[in-house]
């Protein structure tokens, strides 16, 4: 299908310029369309029906503040100039305000067109260069008023501020400011706006101001342009409201005129324009290899530090909130047992629980827990597992640096709980990555650097001074933080796999294999009791030995030390003393300390000599010495023992407190079954049901597809051909319901046949099931059983309609299908 005007203007060609915005987008191309949809995916929901819907979608204020949002701070400063600029604006006028009376800026000159060009394509700017216009909701935003001042620090023009001036005011001001009497207003405001517009003449004028006169002028130049004077002003600033230098907006509340502004600022609408990106400079060069290396070290303890955390969490998981989320205490407590900043450990809590591999089980008493995906995931190999997790990190919206703050209602925001997602964070994170991966390899530059060039492109919205900083520039500070704990990045640098993750990331762990330590079997047993491990220990191993030591330390070697509990511990998980002394010699590589072997054979001798068992409890010892010395012990006396028979002693405790009161005592008890069995306590790996990682929040709708973009531009033309098509004139119609012609059944009926006849395309109003109405174009194949069976060129395929739903019918002038 083609139409007569798919290869009309733009809006700056040599064609008739468009008097609307929809008449602009009805003379863009196909490839134009697409980029303004692509650019303002939000249009799309639902697809517009014609191009006059699509212009007034892209007027509507929440979609014009999204767009706003997504300009660099030239393209805006560029907007921001069109706002106090005269409707519509040549391009000339707008290139003067963005250079000034100073020579034109090459940078200026250079960059212009492209912002121009950017705000055309967003559909904020429409018209040929000589009549350029800001869509009107994007003026309403951006012009200055008492409310809302302009970003510009420009204030109203004098018309605006004089249109509530009694005209004898008005003309003491023009006579005062040495212009001849008119004979209405509106001469006299436009003869003073010319004054105000000459720079010689308003020169002239200002030679003679008091000094203290062009002091305020100063101060109010680069805005605020409002302030405020007594009932009684002093002379130098009755000087300047004699001569409407300042204007009186309310009582007590004066602004200094736009058009007196731009004459001080030497016609800059901008202080500072900045047509250009900030450089990201001074760089600091680090070795590709010592960044790899060390950015690889990191990558694998990320990797033990959940395995850590969940590992912990899976016997005794800490509780949900009731509201959601984890407890200060348990995140103290989490952050102790990872010897890490409670900062840190919510990162890892979220981090595991974005990759799914944490979660609440749904109990009655809510805790969090390993879901089974963690158990798959220790089997990958820890290149694998590392993919795992920044895959998760890059995409999750969940911001862990919120954790501690209040919302707006003044709640705690909780680490797990609810409201801690911001949908822009995996654009920020991806955006730091790519500039840094933008630098050669092993570069860096400053935190600041980076977020300078950050907010250029994305300038936050006017804030107060003692605002807090922009949501985006904390997001980039904890997406930098956050890459250097994965090992993303390392001294500020991106490594080799990180570098990957953003151009193929298949290829990231086959990249960081190699780099990584390999795991050692084996430890270094010292005299004090003992063992350094020189570097990441395999996991069985490690598994083993944190239940046979504690760990006193952790860095790039990791201290564990022996202790009477420890060992302990490991006989009450089933292991006896031949099982340690084989496991200490086999995986030792200096021999075994006599001190450590003493420890495991008195405590192996001790252990279970004392048997707790269940009546309330008991406690049971073939040595009646043992149980004697322990009823004449003061400390027993909160467990209330009493003597059964000589080898049994009775306690009103249950068996746990018994066990817990004798092992505080110093004795090594052990329970035992109704059998006499002695019970092996290991506790149980708990699971969540199947769990799926939580799904990431959308930063608004999501950039469409190439197929669905060429749909939707169809879709929009074919409406906009129905909408707008020439059709034989019908005598008298009458009106439908929505604005669509109505003809009768009949004359429906005998236009559709005779279409069906010549092979010609009509023009149908239709409402479908739904109530909805909408004009096509289509062309009729057949009609039968009360159907018609066409080819509608609206949605570019052959359908079938209902008659009884066709509310209207015409045919086409000749040369429009």
């Amino acid at each position: 299908m083609t139409t007569s005007r798919e290869n009309g203007s733009t809006g700056g060609g040599t064609a008739a310029a468009p008097r609307t915005l929809a008449e602009e987008l009805r003379g863009r191309p196909d490839d134009a369309l697409g980029d303004l949809l692509r650019a303002r995916p939000d249009l799309l929901s639902p697809v517009p029906g014609d191009l006059t819907q699509l212009a007034t979608r892209a007027a509507t204020r929440a979609s014009v503040v999204r767009a706003l949002d997504r300009l660099d701070r030239f393209a805006l400063q560029v907007a921001e100039a069109l706002a106090v600029a005269p409707d519509p604006c040549p391009y000339g006028t707008l290139a003067a305000l963005m250079n000034g009376d100073r020579p034109d800026d090459p940078r200026v000159a250079a960059e212009l067109p492209r912002a121009v060009a950017t705000l055309r394509e967003a559909a904020l700017v429409w018209g040929g260069e000589d009549r350029l216009r800001l869509v009107r909701t994007v003026r309403e935003l951006l012009a200055p008023s008492p409310g809302h001042p302009s970003p510009t620090g420009l204030g109203p023009a004098v018309i605006e501020v004089t249109a509530g001036m009694s005209p004898g005011r008005i003309q003491q001001i023009i006579a005062t400011a040495g212009l001849p009497a008119t004979h209405d207003p509106v001469t006299a405001v436009a003869a003073l706006t010319s004054l105000f517009e000459d720079r010689e003449r308003m020169a002239a004028l200002l030679s003679d101001a008091p000094a203290e006169s062009l002091a305020v002028l100063g101060r109010l130049q680069w805005g605020p342009p409002y302030g405020t004077v007594t009932a009684t002003p002093a002379p130098h600033l009755r000087w300047l409201l004699d001569r409407g230098l300042l204007l009186t907006v309310t009582p007590g509340s004066v602004v200094l005129p736009r058009e007196v502004a731009l004459h001080l600022r030497a016609g800059l609408a901008h202080r500072t324009p900045e047509p250009v990106a900030p450089s990201l400079e001074p760089v600091t060069e680090h070795s590709v290899q010592v960044v790899d290396a060390a950015a690889a070290g990191q990558a694998f303890t990320a990797l033990t530090t959940v395995e850590e955390l969940l590992a912990d969490w899976e016997t005794a998981g800490p509780l949900v909130l009731r509201a959601g989320g984890l407890s200060v205490r348990d995140l103290r407590r989490a952050a102790s047992h990872l010897d890490t900043t409670e900062t840190a450990a919510a990162f890892w809590a979220e981090l595991a629980y974005a990759a799914g591999l944490l979660a609440s089980d749904g109990g009655v008493d809510e805790r969090y827990a390993p879901t089974p995906a963690y158990d798959d995931w220790l089997q990958l190999p820890a290149e694998r597992r590392w993919q795992h997790l920044v895959t998760a990190w890059l995409a999750m919206t969940r911001t862990a640096g919120l954790a501690g703050e209040k919302d707006a209602k003044g709640r705690m925001l909780s680490v797990l709980g609810p409201d801690l997602d911001r949908s822009p964070a995996p654009e920020v994170r991806r955006r730091v990555l790519t500039l840094l991966a933008g630098l050669p390899a092993g570069a860096s530059v400053t935190e600041e650097t980076l977020l300078t060039r950050l907010r250029w492109e994305r300038p936050p919205r006017a804030a107060a001074p003692d605002a807090p900083e922009d949501t985006r520039s904390r997001l980039a500070r904890w997406a930098l933080a956050e890459a250097e704990l994965l090992g993303v990045t390392n001294r500020g640098a991106l490594s080799a796999p990180g570098r990957a993750l953003l151009d193929a990331p298949e290829k990231a762990p086959g990249l960081l294999a190699p780099l990584l330590p390999e795991p050692l079997d084996h430890v270094l047993l010292q005299a004090d009791l003992t063992a350094v491990a020189p570097g990441p220990l395999r996991r069985p191993l490690a598994q083993a030995l944190g239940v046979l030591a504690d760990i006193e330390s952790k860095g790039g070697a990791t201290v564990y030390r022996f202790t009477p509990e420890s060992v302990r511990r490991a006989l009450d998980a089933g292991r006896t003393a031949a099982d340690l002394h084989a496991f200490l010699a086999a995986h030792s590589r200096t021999p075994v300390p006599q001190p450590l072997a003493y420890l495991v054979d008195d405590m192996a001798r001790r252990h279970g000599r004392l048997r707790v068992g269940a009546a309330s409890s008991y406690l049971r010892c073939d040595d009646e010495a043992v149980l004697g010395e322990l009823l004449a012990d003061r400390r027993s006396a909160p467990l209330r023992l009493r003597r059964l028979a000589g080898t049994v002693l009775a306690a009103q405790v249950e068996p746990d407190a018994l066990l817990e009161g004798l092992r505080a005592m110093g004795y090594a008890p052990a329970a035992e079954s109704a059998e006499g069995d002695v019970l092996i306590s290991r506790a149980d790996a708990h699971r969540t049901p199947p769990r799926t990682a939580p799904a990431p929040v959308p930063d608004g709708p999501p950039v469409p597809d190439a197929t669905l973009l060429g749909a939707a531009v169809r879709a929009v033309r074919a409406g906009d051909l129905a909408a707008t098509a020439e059709r034989k004139p019908v005598a008298a119609p009458a009106t439908a319901a929505g604005g669509l012609p109505r003809t009768t059944s009949a004359d429906t009926l005998a236009t559709v046949q005779a279409a069906v006849l010549t092979g010609a395309a009509v023009w149908i109003g239709y409402v479908n099931a739904e109530g909805a109405a909408s004009q096509r174009v289509i062309a009729p194949i057949r009609v039968e059983g009360g159907f018609v069976t066409a080819y509608d060129h609206t949605a570019d395929e052959v359908r079938t309609y209902p008659l009884h739903r066709i509310t209207g019918v015409a045919e086409l002038a000749d040369d429009v299908v």
